[in-house]
C-alpha cells in the first residue's frame, strides 16, 4: 500500500488499482468536532482537484477534493452516523471513499509521507 498527501490536507491510500481518500490528522484538528459529512455517490467520476466531499464541523464547513481521477466505488457510509469518526481516526476508520483510479500517473505529483510532514511543519 502507498500513501500519499496534498497540501490540501487529504490523503489517499492506494492498494492494486484502487485508492482510498480521507484527511488529514492535521485537516481534523483544525476543522475541530466534525458533525457531518457529505460523500460522493458511487459511480461518480472525479478528475484530480474537484470537489469530492464536505466536511462540517462546529467551527466550518470545507470541500474535500480528490487527490487523484477515477470513479468513486464506494463511500463510507458509518460516517453518515457517526461522523466523529473522522476526529477519532481520521486516516483509517474515518476515510471518506474509494475510487478506482484512472490515472495512476497523478501520484507521483503527491507528496509523500515525509514531505507532508516537513510542508505541516513549516505551517505550525
Amino acid at each position: 500500500m502507498t500513501v500519499k498527501y496534498t497540501k490540501d490536507h487529504e490523503w489517499v491510500a492506494v492498494t492494486g488499482t484502487t485508492g482510498r481518500i480521507g484527511i488529514t490528522d492535521y485537516a481534523q484538528r483544525q476543522l475541530g468536532d466534525i458533525v457531518f459529512v457529505d460523500l460522493p455517490a458511487a459511480g461518480r467520476v472525479l478528475k484530480q482537484g474537484d470537489t469530492a466531499a464536505v466536511v462540517e464541523s462546529v467551527k466550518a464547513a470545507s470541500d474535500v477534493y480528490t487527490p487523484v481521477s477515477g470513479k468513486v466505488t464506494k463511500a463510507n457510509d458509518m460516517l453518515a452516523d457517526a461522523p466523529e469518526t473522522v476526529n477519532e481516526d481520521p486516516e483509517e476508520d474515518g476515510w471518506f471513499f474509494e475510487v478506482e483510479l484512472s490515472n495512476p500517473g497523478e501520484l507521483d505529483a503527491l507528496l509523500d509521507a515525509g514531505a507532508y510532514k516537513a510542508y505541516i511543519d513549516s505551517l505550525e
